[in-house]
């Protein structure tokens, strides 16, 4: 049976975490079916935004302890590919939304602070678990450090203390938490706004906004000048424009949203 289902309709991938018996928890199998779906999506030229969700109860409850246990020595244990699934998400071309509405721990935060968006339910509880059972959270501080506080950081990886949606939205883990019901309505109100982006532009803005700035703010300024320019002359930019122009629906609207 398939640890990851993903579909594809009206340009939007959803692709699913379905091993509810051991939590969704991240195993080699998980993780590299997760990232065979997740290199399908990036690939696929109908696929305009990814939708990371799940089935069961948990959302993810991290590394699959008993698989590492076993691993132990090995050299082989699944946080070895972990890395590769958080490059996948932060570095990849499409714009990626998590869908959770419920808990979430340790490696699971990583994946959700990786998404360009993230949706939760009010009672979805997260945690930095690892201190508790004698590691650190090193593989996702790459993708969570430049999503939270520094104060915030500190107190729960720290402490591994639980807590709620409201929070993870306040120290911006999340962009939205919402109650239970209304999760699914709130990802569709995201997807429908991302999907009338163009296609390269979202590409290019999800690299500007985890791109390294230019040593100086002349260079800076010199440097978005120089992007700025190659965007509006772009076949994409032109098309824009001409249909901003023409009151028409751009090119790249999916059929059905026009």
């Amino acid at each position: 049976m398939p640890l990851v289902r993903s579909q594809t309709a009206h340009g939007v991938a959803t692709v699913t975490l379905d091993s509810p018996s051991n939590r969704n928890a991240l195993s080699t199998a998980l993780i590299e079916e997760l990232l065979a779906a997740l290199a399908a999506a990036a690939e696929d030229d109908a696929v305009r935004v990814v939708v990371l969700t799940h089935t069961g109860p948990v959302f993810c409850s991290g590394a699959d302890l008993k698989e590492t246990a076993a691993a132990f020595g090995s050299g082989r244990p699944p946080i070895n590919r972990l890395g590769e699934v958080l490059t996948a998400i932060w570095e990849g071309p499409k714009p990626v939304v998590a869908r959770l509405t419920g808990p979430a721990r340790a490696g699971g935060l990583g994946l959700i602070a990786a998404a360009d968006l993230a949706v939760c339910s009010l009672d979805a509880t997260f945690a930095f678990s690892e201190v508790r059972i004698g590691v650190i959270p090193a593989v996702i501080s790459t993708t969570v450090l430049p999503r939270l506080s520094p104060r915030a950081a500190g107190e729960l990886f720290l402490t591994g203390a639980t807590f709620d949606g409201a929070r993870a939205r306040d120290i911006g883990l999340v962009t939205a938490a919402v109650p239970a019901g209304e999760v699914d309505e709130a990802v569709a109100s995201f997807v429908a706004a991302l999907v009338r982006g163009a296609p390269g532009a979202l590409r290019g803005t999800k690299a500007l906004l985890r791109r390294q700035k230019a040593d100086t703010f002349r260079d800076e300024v010199a440097a978005m000048t120089t992007l700025s320019v190659e965007y509006f002359g772009s076949a994409e930019g032109i098309e824009g424009i001409t249909a901003f122009r023409d009151k028409r629906p751009p090119n790249w609207i999916p059929d059905g949203l026009s």
